[in-house]
C-alpha cells in the first residue's frame, strides 16, 4: 500500500504549494524570498514526479508479492515518501514559525444471515427453555452453551442475532468480548460496567461479590464473545449465583476444549457454508442494490469460481462480494478481478482465503487503506467510536475535503459507511438518535490489516509480552497494549507520527520516545493510569491529536499553549477542573472535550457529570467545531456567541443566573444551524445541543 503513502505526501505537498512566496514574503528579506522562490519550484517538482510514481503504484502493488524486484522498488518509493513527508512537515513548521514569530448494541445485518436457521432455532430454544424436556425459563437455575468454529465462519453474527431476540425477556443482560490476554480482573470490571455496576476503586474479591449481590434473585445472560482457552470460565463461574437464580451463558471460542464447558449437548459446531447458503450470501452482497439480488446468466460460471474459493467462510464470502459490487457487472470486469487473486494463488503466496481479503484491502483507494490501517491499531475487538476515529482520522492528515460543500467530518463519516459497506468493519453500536456509533475489526480481517501494517511500514503493535528486543524498524505508528514499555524505549524507535498506549501507568518510560519522535501528530493516552503529561509532549510541534481521556491528569499547564498545530484536545474523564490560559492561543482547534466525573456512583446520573472552568478569549477559538462540556459563566456563555463553526456543544453547571445568557446562547446556535443548511442547499448539517442543568 505504498500508493497510500505516495497519495497522503502528494496531498501535503500541495498544501505547502499553498503557502508560496506571495503568504510569506512580505514578512521576510528580499534575500529570502528568492531562495524560497527556488524552493517552492523544487516543491512542485517533487509532486509532479510523486505523482507519476502514484500512478505506477496503483497496477505495481498487485505484483510485489510475486515479483521481488518490484517489490524492492515499491519499498524504496515507500521510504522516499515518508523522507519527503519529514521535510514537509520540518519546513511548514518553519514557515508558522516565522509568521507567528515563535453498552452495546450488537447489530447484523439481513443480508449477513444466511444458513443459520437451524442452529438459530437450537440456540433460541437452550436460551428460553429449561431442559430438553420443555418447560420456562426457571427450569433449570444455569444454562452454559457454547458456539464454536474455525475464524470467519459466524459465530458471533448467530450469537449476537440470537441475543438481541432473547436479552429482553431477562432482568440482566451483558455482552463481553474477551481477548487472548484478558485478565480475570478487567473481564469482571466490564461485566460489572455492563451491568451498570458500581466498582470503582473495588477490589478483585470485591468485584465477585458485587457481582454476585447484584444478580442474585434475578433472571440474568451473560455472552463471552471469542473465549480463547476453558480455564477463563473455571475461574469467574462461582461469581455468578445459582439458587435462587436464572442464568444462561453464551460462550463463543474457535477452541474445540471451549465448547466441552456445554451443559450436556447445549454445543453447537459451525460448519463453513453449504455451497447453495454460499451462492445465496455472494449474491446478496454482490448484487445488494438490486432489487431481485440475482446473478447474470453470463456471470454465474465465474461466481462460482469466487465461491469456491471463499471454502464456505461468510467473512470471506461477504468480502468478495462487497468487492464486486463496486465493479461493473460485466465479465471484463470480474475476469479482472479473479486474475488478480489467480495470479497470487498460482504462486502459492497466501491461501485461498487470505487471498480473497487481502484483494479486498488492495481494491480500497488510498485515502481509505490509510484509514483502515489506522483501525487495525487498536486492541483486539476494541469498539471503535465513530467520533473519535473520525477525528484522529483528521488530524492524521487522511481525510481531504474532495468537494465544496462537504466538510472533513462528512468525508470521514463517508468512509466509514464504505468499510462497513465492503464489510471490513461491523457495527456494533448505535446511540440515542439511533445513529451508528461505534464499530468493530474482525479478528481475522484484523490480523491481515495488522501484517499489511507491518510491511508497509505504517504501524505496528506493541503488546510488552515478547521476549527479546522490540523492533519497530520503519514504522511510523506504535500501538501500546500492555504494561511493558520498556522493550520500544530501548528499540530506538524515532520518526514516530503516532504513538497510542492504552492502560499504562509509568509515564517516565514516555519522555524518551517523545523526545526522539519531534514530528509526532498524534499522541492517545486514553485509559492510561498517569497524573500529568510529560514536559516532552509540549514541544511537539506537529501535534494535531492530544487524548488523555479516562485518565487521572489533574492540570494542564501554560506550556500547552505552544502546540500551535493542535486540533483536537480529548480530556473526557480526566480530572481537569479548569484549562489554562494559553489555551486561547490554540487558533487551529477544533474540538475541545474537557467534562469531569465527580464520583462513579455520581457517573451513572448523566446530570451529574462537571464542567471545566475555561479561561476568557475562548472566542478567538474560531474554528471551534465541538466543545464539551464547559462550566457555565456569564463570561462564557457571551464568547461562545462569537463560534461560528461550532457544531457540538455542551455546557454544564448551569445556575438560575445564567438563565438570560444561556437562551441568547442557545438561540444564536439554533440560528446558525439554521443558516448553515441554508446556505449548503438541504445537505445535512448536524448540530447537537446538550445542556446539563444544575439549578441552585
Amino acid at each position: 500500500m505504498a500508493e497510500a503513502v505516495v497519495g497522503q505526501v502528494v496531498v501535503k505537498l500541495s498544501a505547502a504549494l499553498a503557502k508560496d512566496e506571495l503568504t510569506f514574503g512580505i514578512k521576510l528579506l528580499w534575500k529570502e524570498a528568492s531562495a524560497l522562490n527556488g524552493l517552492f519550484g523544487k516543491i512542485r517538482d517533487s509532486k509532479v514526479e510523486l505523482e507519476s510514481m502514484q500512478a505506477y503504484l496503483q497496477e505495481a502493488e498487485r505484483f510485489k508479492d510475486t515479483d521481488r524486484t518490484t517489490a524492492i522498488f515499491v519499498g524504496e518509493i515507500r521510504g522516499l515518501a515518508f523522507q519527503i513527508e519529514d521535510i514537509v512537515d520540518e519546513f511548514t513548521y518553519k514557515l508558522e514559525e516565522d509568521k507567528h514569530g515563535g453498552q452495546a448494541l450488537h447489530f447484523t445485518r439481513d443480508e449477513d444471515l444466511v444458513g443459520i436457521e437451524e442452529n438459530k432455532d437450537r440456540l433460541l430454544r437452550w436460551l428460553t427453555v429449561g431442559s430438553t424436556s420443555g418447560g420456562d425459563l426457571e427450569q433449570m437455575s444455569s444454562k452454559v452453551t457454547t458456539v464454536w468454529g474455525m475464524p470467519g465462519v459466524g459465530k458471533t453474527t448467530l450469537v449476537a442475532h440470537v441475543y438481541s431476540i432473547v436479552k429482553v425477556d431477562f432482568d440482566a443482560a451483558a455482552w463481553i468480548t474477551v481477548s487472548d490476554s484478558c485478565r480475570i480482573e478487567d473481564l469482571l470490571r466490564k461485566i460489572a460496567a455492563e451491568l451498570s455496576i458500581d466498582v470503582a476503586n473495588v477490589e478483585m474479591r470485591g468485584l465477585a461479590e458485587s457481582i454476585h449481590n447484584y444478580l442474585q434473585g434475578k433472571k440474568y445472560i451473560l455472552v463471552l464473545d471469542d473465549v480463547w482457552n476453558a480455564r477463563l470460565w473455571t475461574e469467574i463461574r462461582n461469581v455468578f449465583p445459582t439458587s435462587n437464580s436464572t442464568g444462561r451463558f453464551v460462550l463463543t471460542s474457535r477452541k474445540h476444549e471451549v465448547s466441552l464447558l456445554a451443559t450436556r449437548e447445549s454445543a453447537i459446531h459451525l460448519e463453513p457454508l453449504q455451497p447453495h447458503h454460499s451462492w445465496v450470501l455472494f449474491c446478496k452482497g454482490a448484487f445488494w442494490n438490486d432489487d431481485d439480488k440475482e446473478c447474470p446468466l453470463e456471470l454465474q460460471k465465474l461466481a462460482w469460481k469466487f465461491i469456491t474459493k471463499c471454502q464456505g467462510l461468510p467473512i470471506a464470502i461477504t468480502c468478495i462480494g462487497r468487492l464486486l459490487s463496486g465493479k461493473p457487472p460485466t465479465l471484463a470486469e470480474w475476469e479482472n478481478v479473479y486474475r488478480g487473486l489467480d495470479s497470487q494463488l498460482a504462486k502459492d503466496v497466501i491461501p485461498d482465503v487470505d487471498m480473497i481479503l487481502k484483494v479486498s484491502l488492495e481494491d480500497l483507494p488510498y485515502d481509505l487503506k490509510n484509514c483502515f490501517l489506522h483501525c487495525a491499531l487498536f486492541p483486539e475487538d476494541y469498539g471503535l467510536k465513530r467520533k473519535m476515529i473520525m477525528r484522529q482520522w483528521i488530524a492524521a492528515g487522511f481525510i481531504n475535503e474532495k468537494e465544496e460543500n462537504r466538510t472533513l467530518e462528512e468525508v470521514a463519516e463517508g468512509y466509514l459507511a464504505e468499510l462497513v459497506n465492503r464489510s471490513l468493519l461491523q457495527v456494533v453500536e448505535s446511540n440515542h438518535a439511533g445513529r451508528l456509533d461505534s464499530y468493530r475489526m474482525h479478528d481475522v480481517i484484523r490480523l491481515l490489516a495488522l501484517n499489511k501494517a507491518k510491511e508497509e511500514c505504517f504501524g505496528e503493535v506493541h503488546n510488552g509480552s515478547a521476549a527479546g528486543e522490540f523492533s519497530v524498524d520503519c514504522a511510523r505508528r506504535v500501538s501500546v497494549q500492555g504494561e511493558n514499555l520498556e522493550q520500544l524505549r530501548q528499540s530506538g524507535v524515532t520518526h514516530l507520527r503516532a504513538l497510542h498506549v492504552f492502560e499504562y501507568s509509568n509515564v517516565d518510560l514516555l519522555k524518551p520516545i517523545l523526545t526522539s519522535s519531534n514530528l509526532l501528530s498524534i499522541l492517545d493516552l486514553q485509559g492510561s493510569r498517569i497524573k500529568m503529561l510529560p514536559c516532552e509532549v509540549f514541544s511537539l510541534f506537529n501535534l494535531r491529536y492530544l487524548g488523555f481521556r479516562d485518565t487521572d491528569i489533574e492540570s494542564l499547564p501554560e506550556a500547552v499553549g505552544r502546540l500551535q498545530n493542535l486540533e483536537v484536545l480529548d480530556a473526557s474523564g480526566a480530572n481537569l477542573t479548569y484549562l489554562p490560559n494559553s489555551i486561547v492561543e490554540l487558533k487551529k482547534l477544533r474540538y475541545l472535550y474537557a467534562y469531569t466525573v465527580p464520583g462513579a456512583s455520581e457517573a451513572l446520573q448523566i446530570f451529574k457529570v462537571g464542567g471545566v472552568k475555561v479561561p476568557n478569549g475562548i472566542q478567538h477559538l474560531a474554528g471551534l467545531h465541538a466543545l464539551e462540556c464547559i462550566k457555565a459563566t456569564p463570561e462564557f456563555l457571551c464568547e461562545v456567541r462569537s463560534l461560528t463553526e461550532l457544531r457540538t456543544f455542551t455546557v454544564c453547571n448551569v445556575r438560575s443566573e445564567h438563565s438570560a445568557d444561556l437562551s441568547n446562547a442557545i438561540l444564536f446556535i439554533l440560528e446558525l444551524l439554521l443558516q448553515l443548511r441554508m446556505r449548503r442547499c438541504g445537505l445535512k448539517g448536524y448540530i447537537y445541543l446538550q445542556l446539563f442543568l444544575g439549578l441552585v
